[in-house]
């Protein structure tokens, strides 16, 4: 591997003919990571010169001059040197025979660059040589692959593994060839410069099939624990050796047909679909597609796929049946009308054979079906309930096709039964619901304080919602101790109105559920009370008579007064919250019933004192006693 023992004396010949400052070095060398790399150095000064105290050498990484401060690879006078080559570094040339010879162990990739050499020979004689050696420092070995793999074509591989450290020489390995034909192995050892390289060549003959599979090369040291592999993807070039299309195929007439043409080839082939002889479409792709749309029966035929790589050709053909589906049915443009218009839609179309047309409102059967080519549908007087997506479908053996139209109603508005007002706790609450198109507006009046509330007003909480016909509106009132012309109820009037009518409406007032039940139940219980003192009275009454011996007396009861009380309200559970709490406005009676707290219920009956009307005999004989609040 080495010469410079022979190199040596032409270099010293050369250099007593030039007498001048002069350095070899090789321009290029590798070597493996974490492996080592020795650098061939010899270097020529001029013959005048007399080295004073001996000659020294200095390695510099990456720049020539001093001073620029480059990172020192190895220096003779010293062991100060750049902390990545600290224990890494040795000089294996003698310097008096002007052989400057450098070892680096242990390389990684950051030690990749130039390398220069600079002589040291006393006093004012130091010159850095510009000429540098590139260290290329690999983790994976080379492979040498061909521009161009052709199938069936004889292809070299040739994998390259540097061998620059004396103490290891590398082996090579070839990997993932066990599915190649025939592979053929051969090795080889290049010198050049100083520097070696060691190369194994793998030769064998690619098919298609090869294409893109995996092919490794392998390089390891013995006796170590050095091991690089690199990977390559085979690409291999082929012509066309499959052409794949649609089977021939029907399709109706103005539907959309796609004819797949898919070529197996590399590199990716150009795909062509003819009609005839007119081209239709092109691509440069593994697969193109050609969509035919609104097919008619002009467009039958014969469809060919052509794919051409520049490797070779190759075509497939297919025969495309059209047939003759229901054309798009011709109906109504859309329309809005008035509520109670009678009107007649109109659906006609053409196919072979005579379709059936059918109407469908929403996505449900409206009317018959017919079995021609024209359809009639009639609407009498429409209501609201008519609004919808209107659409004809028109059917045979070959296929369908629809259209549609969409009919707006519009109408007065109308009130909801949803509208009242409910006693709550914050006060009294009042929603109008009503439904129209165009969509309806909504007021509240209140006649008591002559207030009209709309959206334009701020006060009693307003708030409105529309969602889609439907319109809610809503108040909440509240007393604060006065009262409106001590009227014993709320009176609201919701006014609801759109272009086509308005209407104005007493709202009910209703008590809250809970509220109700105890109001039910308390009177229930009241008259089982009031029931059970008359059948004990008649019983002590009819004993007298028994033990007087008197004859029997009924004892009738006249004008007794009842003294009940509200039940006390849960408030907690009588509450119904709607939008967010605020002032609220004194109305009717209500601040009253809220203050009412009474826990007990009295009777009393006065039986010594008739009053007229208080009593008497209803129209079928029975008797009743009139109840009257204290």
């Amino acid at each position: 591997m080495w010469c410079l023992e022979l190199l040596l004396p032409l270099l010293l010949i050369i250099n007593d003919a030039s007498c001048q400052w002069n350095v070899w070095v090789p321009r290029d060398i590798s070597a493996m990571t974490n492996s080592c790399v020795v650098i061939p150095c010899t270097f020529m000064y001029p013959s005048g010169i007399r080295p004073y105290r001996g000659i020294h050498g200095i390695w510099y990484f990456g720049q020539p001059y001093p001073q620029l401060f480059p990172p020192v690879v190895f220096k003779t006078r010293t062991d100060v040197v750049h902390e990545s080559y600290k224990g890494r570094t040795k000089l294996l040339g003698d310097l008096h025979q002007r052989n400057c010879t450098l070892l680096i162990n242990n390389i990684g990739t950051e030690h990749s660059g130039r390398y220069y050499f600079r002589a040291d020979l006393g006093g004012a004689n130091m010159y850095t040589f510009p000429d540098y050696a590139e260290l290329k420092v690999l983790d994976q070995p080379n492979i040498d692959v061909p521009e161009e793999i052709v199938s069936d074509e004889s292809l070299e591989l040739t994998c390259y593994a540097p061998d620059n450290c004396p103490d290891m020489t590398p082996e090579i390995q070839w990997m993932y060839t066990d599915y190649l034909p025939d592979p053929e192995f051969s090795s080889d050892y290049l010198e050049e410069s100083n520097t070696a390289v060691l190369s194994s060549t793998l030769t064998f003959t690619p098919r298609p099939m090869h294409n893109g599979q995996l092919l490794g090369c392998r390089v390891y040291y013995p006796n170590t624990t050095l091991v690089y592999e690199r990977l390559i993807s085979l690409d291999i070039k082929y012509a066309p050796r499959s052409v794949w299309v649609n089977v021939s195929s029907e399709v109706m007439e103005g539907s959309s047909v796609m004819l797949h043409c898919e070529v197996d080839s590399n590199p990716p082939p150009r795909i062509s679909w003819m009609f005839g002889d007119q081209e239709l479409l092109w691509d440069t792709a593994s697969n193109v597609s050609l969509s035919l749309d609104d097919v008619t029966p002009a467009q039958e035929g014969i469809y060919t796929c052509v794919g051409d790589n520049g490797y070779g050709i190759m075509n497939t053909s297919l025969y495309l049946a059209v047939k003759y589906p229901p054309r798009e049915p011709l109906v109504n443009d859309s329309m809005t009308i008035l509520e109670g218009t009678s009107l007649a839609l109109h659906c006609s179309t053409q196919g072979s054979p005579a379709p059936t047309l059918t109407w469908l409102k929403d996505g449900e059967l409206v009317g018959t079906i017919t079995a021609d080519e024209l359809s009639v549908l009639e609407i009498v007087e429409i209501t609201p309930q008519g609004d919808g997506q209107y659409r004809c479908l028109a059917e045979n053996e070959h296929g369908r096709a629809s259209s549609s139209l969409n009919i707006t109603v519009e109408y007065a508005p109308v009130l909801l039964e949803e509208s009242k007002c409910t006693v709550v706790r914050e006060g009294v609450q009042c929603v109008c619901m009503a439904t129209g198109n165009p969509e309806p507006t909504i007021e509240f009046y209140l006649p008591d304080l002559n207030v009209t509330i709309n959206e334009t007003d701020g006060r009693y909480n307003f708030y409105t919602h529309t969602d889609g016909h439907t319109s809610t509106g809503m108040i909440k009132l509240r007393e604060k101790g006065e009262r409106v012309d001590n009227g014993p109820a709320v009176n609201v009037h919701c006014s609801i109105s759109n272009i086509y009518g308005r209407e104005s409406v007493l709202l009910e007032l209703q008590q809250e559920k809970k509220y109700m039940m105890a109001v039910i139940v308390g009177t229930i219980g009241g008259v089982a009370v009031i029931a059970f003192i008359i059948a004990a009275v008649r019983y002590v009454g009819h004993n007298n008579k028994k033990e007087n011996g008197n004859p029997r007396q009924d004892v009738v009861l006249e004008n007794p007064a009842l003294y009940y009380s509200a039940v006390k309200k849960d408030k907690q559970n009588l509450r119904k919250k709607v939008g967010e709490d605020g002032d609220y406005q004194p109305v009717g009676s209500m601040a009253g019933l809220e203050r009412q707290e009474l826990n007990y219920a009295a009777l009393e009956f006065i039986g010594a004192r008739s009053r007229e009307g208080a009593s008497g005999r209803g129209d079928d004989g029975s008797n009743y006693t009139e109840i009257k609040a204290k």
